[in-house]
C-alpha cells in the first residue's frame, strides 16, 4: 500500500478498530496514564516528605536543604528511568504486551513501596527502581499501539496515546488536592499501587500485535538489537532522535517537576496557609495538564499537515519561551502579580509540552519492527541520564544561588540546541510504518 493509497482511504473513511486494537489501546493509555500520575506524585509531595524524612536522615528541613535533595532524588529516579532501555529487547524477544505489563508492575510495586520510606535513603531505593518501570512504559505503548492499530489511523492513535500522562497529571493533582491534603504524603504513594489492576488485565486480555507474530514467524537469524540501532543504517537517526528526545526530557522536566514548588512558593509568599497553597499547586498542575493534553491532541494533526520537523521546531520555540517566561520572568514579579502571571504562562508551558506526542508517532516510523521496541526505549532512554545530570546541576545551582527560578529558565537554552538539531532528523511525513 503506498501513502497516497492511504491518504484516499482515510479520506473516504477510517478503518473501525475491532475489539483487541480497542482493548489494547486502552490497556496501553491507562498504564500511561497511570505512569503520568506516578511520576507527578513525587513532585507533588516533594516538599512535605522531605519535611519529614531529613531530620529523620540527620539533616535539616531548611527550603534551601529539600530544593538541593530533591533535586539530588530526582536525578536519581532519572537514572532509574535510564536504565529503562532493558524492556526494549525484551519486547523485541518476548512481545509488547508482556513487556508492557512488566513495565507496569514495577513502577506500580515501588511506588506503593514509597509510601513505608522511614528516610531519604529508602525513598531514594524506592524512586530508582519505580523509575525503571515509569521509564520503560511509553516504549512499550507507544510501540504497540504503532503496530497494532492501522494505517491510516495510527499516528492520531499516537496522539491520543500520549493524552494518556497528562491525564496522569490531572490525576495526582486531583488526589493531592483531596487524598495528600487531608491524609499525607504516604497515602498518595499508596494509591500508586492501583496500576497493578491495569498490569493484570494487560496480560490476561491483550494479544501482541500482528505485526511483531509476523515478524516472530519469519524466523530471521537473531543480532543484539542494541546492536543493531548503531549500525549503518540506523546510526544517525538513533543519535540524532535520542539528542532531539534529551532536549524534550530536560525541559519537560525542568517545569513539570518544579512547577509544583514554584507554586506553593508563590503562594506562601501571597500570604497563604499551607494547606491552600497545596491545593493552589493541584490546580497548577491541572492547568498544566489540561494544556498538555490538548497539545498532544494539535501535534499529530499538524505533523501531518506540514511535516515531522516543522512541527517539532514550533513545540521547541515554545517550550523555550514559556520556561523562560514562567521562571525567569514571572517567578520574580512583585507579590500578588507572580502567581497569577506564572498560572497563566504555565497552561502555554503545557501546551508545547505536548510535543512528545510528535515522538509517538515519528519514532516507530524510523525502525523495523524487529529493533521498533529497542530502539524506542533506546532512545527514550538516553535522554534520562543526561536529564539526571542536569538535576544535579540545578541542584547545586539551586542551592548556591538560593532561587528556584532563574537555574530552571535556564534549561531553556537546551530547545535552542535543539533547533540546530532537527535538520538532521529523517522527515517521514507520507511514509508507511516499515515491515
Amino acid at each position: 500500500m503506498t501513502g497516497s493509497a492511504v491518504t484516499r482511504m482515510a479520506a473516504v473513511g477510517r478503518t473501525p478498530l475491532n475489539r483487541q486494537q480497542i482493548a489494547g489501546f486502552w490497556a496501553a493509555w491507562f498504564g500511561w496514564m497511570l505512569d503520568g500520575m506516578d511520576s507527578v506524585i513525587y513532585a507533588l509531595v516533594l516538599g512535605p516528605a522531605l519535611a519529614e524524612l531529613l531530620p529523620r536522615s540527620g539533616m535539616e528541613a531548611t527550603p534551601a536543604t529539600i530544593g538541593f535533595v530533591g533535586s539530588l532524588m530526582f536525578g536519581f529516579f532519572l537514572i532509574g528511568w535510564g536504565l529503562s532501555f532493558i524492556w526494549g529487547p525484551v519486547s523485541d524477544r518476548y512481545g509488547r504486551t508482556k513487556a508492557l505489563a512488566a513495565t507496569v508492575l514495577v513502577y506500580a510495586l515501588f511506588t506503593g513501596a514509597a509510601a513505608f520510606a522511614t528516610n531519604i535513603w529508602m525513598l531514594g531505593l524506592f524512586r530508582f527502581l519505580a523509575g525503571i518501570g515509569v521509564g520503560g512504559e511509553w516504549a512499550m505503548a507507544g510501540t504497540y499501539v504503532a503496530e497494532a492499530w492501522p494505517e491510516d489511523r495510527r499516528k492520531m492513535g499516537a496522539g491520543y496515546l500520549q493524552t494518556g500522562y497528562y491525564f496522569g497529571f490531572f490525576v495526582a493533582a486531583a488526589l493531592n488536592y483531596t487524598v495528600g491534603a487531608h491524609l499525607g504524603w504516604r497515602a498518595m504513594f499508596l494509591c500508586g499501587l492501583v496500576p497493578v489492576v491495569v498490569s493484570i488485565a494487560t496480560l490476561l486480555g491483550v494479544k501482541e500485535p500482528e505485526r511483531w507474530e509476523h515478524q516472530q514467524e519469519a524466523h530471521a537469524p537473531r543480532q543484539n538489537p542494541l546492536s543493531v540501532l548503531f549500525q549503518r543504517e540506523y546510526r544517525r537517526r538513533t543519535v540524532v532522535m535520542s539528542g532531539l528526545l534529551t532536549i524534550a526530557i530536560i525541559g519537560l522536566w525542568a517545569g513539570a517537576v518544579y512547577e509544583p514548588t514554584a507554586i506553593v512558593f508563590l503562594a506562601r509568599q501571597a500570604g497563604m496557609v499551607v494547606p491552600d497553597a497545596v491545593r493552589m499547586a493541584s490546580f497548577g498542575t491541572g492547568l498544566l495538564s489540561i494544556g498538555t493534553i490538548l497539545g498532544c491532541i494539535l501535534a499529530p494533526w499538524l505533523a501531518e499537515r506540514i511535516g515531522r520537523r516543522p512541527t517539532l521546531a514550533i513545540y521547541f520555540v515554545g517550550m523555550m519561551v514559556t520556561i523562560a517566561l514562567s521562571f525567569g520572568w514571572a517567578f520574580y514579579l512583585p507579590t500578588g502579580t507572580a502567581l497569577p502571571a506564572f498560572l497563566a504562562v504555565l497552561f502555554f508551558l503545557g501546551l508545547f509540552g505536548g510535543n512528545f506526542a510528535i515522538f509517538s508517532l515519528w519514532l516507530p516510523e524510523l525502525f523495523r519492527t524487529e529493533v521498533r521496541g529497542s530502539a524506542f526505549a533506546f532512545c527514550t532512554s538516553v535522554g534520562r541520564f543526561i536529564g539526571a545530570g542536569v538535576n544535579f546541576v540545578l541542584a547545586a545551582a539551586v542551592a548556591s544561588m538560593g532561587t528556584l527560578g532563574l537555574p530552571v529558565a535556564a534549561t531553556a537554552i537546551a530547545f535552542a540546541i535543539g533547533l540546530l538539531l532537527i535538520p538532521f532528523a529523517p522527515e517521514t511525513r507520507g511514509s508507511l510504518l516499515p515491515d
